[in-house]
């Protein structure tokens, strides 16, 4: 893996902070990547209240204090792109901005406020982002901390801001000045802000980017969505096989399988169930008579032994199953589980060993896996819940033909 620290500078470079009444957490936070803590961003963004992005518009971007302007003249820095328009409030259900975080409600606003404004920042290859957790209320910077851990990548980074004493949590104080500028601090007494030092510290996190579905990276989702997705990549696998239903519940996503699909996954679910080896897969254009048999067997577990399409499938196998008919197969489905799990399906596929001969297996614990059927529509598809219900267990094992 290449090393980020080497990797080019992205020509977007985003600084994202979430802040209350102190909006002096951006100065300061841009000081500090000023001399030398990092990379100066091209932009930077504001997730807040109401109230507090009022305070940010007359504290940093007015003509007078103007504190972002002034800095970047008393630094000399190149144009940063920021506005009012890249101030974000948080807002009630009727749109109006909120003027402070006071319900369950206006938290869940909240978190779907910065869960969007990361991953959309973070959807961009050609960007950079710099979440600082400085600001707001505590909820604001575990929010931060959190989403992105869910969407960050390897070039993104998250700080919170250190200011030495006196300086700390005063009003009067917005980063040190190269020139002397006497101040009241919070406790009444003076100092100058020349003499202040601040620094940066960076917080490590863990990203769980990987275990996102697609549909989560690149489009709106609350973020409750997106934590249940981050769980269900880090769970253990488990699996259950409904054949009557002709669908199979892996974690807690159920997915509709087509009977072909379904039959060869039921094969080596049930390999896997009894805790038998891998298979090498039928010769290519050679029909092999025992795979036709096993996947007939369970052909008719699914379909029923008096099923129109069983006579078109014993014919198509009359003579066995080769390699095209097996690798088209298998293709089919793991393209179904990956469109319906995302990267949480890598447990899920049929693993073929990683060396030459192949040898194909469903690589589960015998106890993560087990046939029965799923009562009614699955309630865990559409709440996101843990897989914590056991499905109705069929009498006996299907199969008949053992492998």
């Amino acid at each position: 893996m290449p090393d980020p620290a080497s990797a080019p500078t992205p020509s977007r470079r985003i600084l994202l902070a979430v802040t209350g009444l102190s909006p002096q957490v951006v100065t300061e936070t841009l000081y500090a990547l000023a001399k030398g803590e990092g990379e100066v961003p091209t932009e930077i963004h504001l997730i807040t209240t109401a109230t507090g992005r009022e305070r940010a518009e007359l504290a940093l971007l007015s003509d007078q204090p103007g504190w972002f302007h002034r800095l970047r003249r008393d630094l000399k820095l190149p144009p940063i792109d920021f506005s009012p328009d890249h101030i974000h409030c948080v807002c009630d259900s009727g749109g109006k901005p909120l003027d402070d975080i006071r319900t369950v409600a206006d938290n869940e606003r909240l978190a779907d406020l910065i869960s969007e404004k990361v991953r959309s920042f973070t959807v961009d290859p050609e960007s950079s982002l710099h979440a600082s957790i400085a600001g707001g209320r505590k909820t604001m910077g575990f929010y931060l901390g959190y989403a992105l851990s869910l969407y960050g990548r390897p070039q993104d980074r998250l700080s919170h801001v250190l200011v030495s004493e006196p300086f700390e949590s005063s009003w009067n104080f917005f980063y040190p000045t190269p020139y002397s500028q006497v101040i009241e601090t919070r406790d009444g007494a003076l100092a100058d802000t020349r003499n202040a030092t601040v620094t940066l510290a960076d917080i490590p996190f863990v990203s769980l980017r990987h275990g996102l579905p697609e549909k989560l990276l690149t489009g709106r989702a609350r973020y409750s969505e997106t934590v249940a997705a981050a769980r269900k990549a880090l769970a253990p696998p488990r699996l259950v096989i409904d054949l009557a239903g002709q669908r199979i519940r892996a974690g807690d996503e159920t997915v509709p399988l087509p009977p072909r699909e379904l039959a060869l996954y039921s094969l080596f679910a049930r390999r896997a169930a009894k805790g038998q080896g891998p298979l090498p897969a039928p010769p290519k254009d050679v029909p092999d008579s025992e795979w036709g048999k096993w996947f007939i067997q369970e052909y008719k577990n699914i379909r029923g032994h008096q099923a129109d399409d069983i006579e078109r499938t014993e014919k198509a196998l009359q003579h066995g199953m080769d390699g095209d008919y097996f690798s088209t197969t298998k293709s089919k489905l793991h393209a179904a589980l990956k469109k319906a799990l995302g990267p949480a399906a890598a447990p899920y596929l049929i693993d073929d060993g990683g060396k030459r001969p192949r040898q194909y297996s469903l690589k589960l614990p015998p106890e993560a896996v087990r046939f029965g059927k799923l009562a009614g529509k699955e309630r865990t598809q559409r709440t996101g819940l843990p897989f914590n219900g056991k499905p109705e267990e069929t009498s006996g094992d299907e199969n008949t033909g053992e492998k």
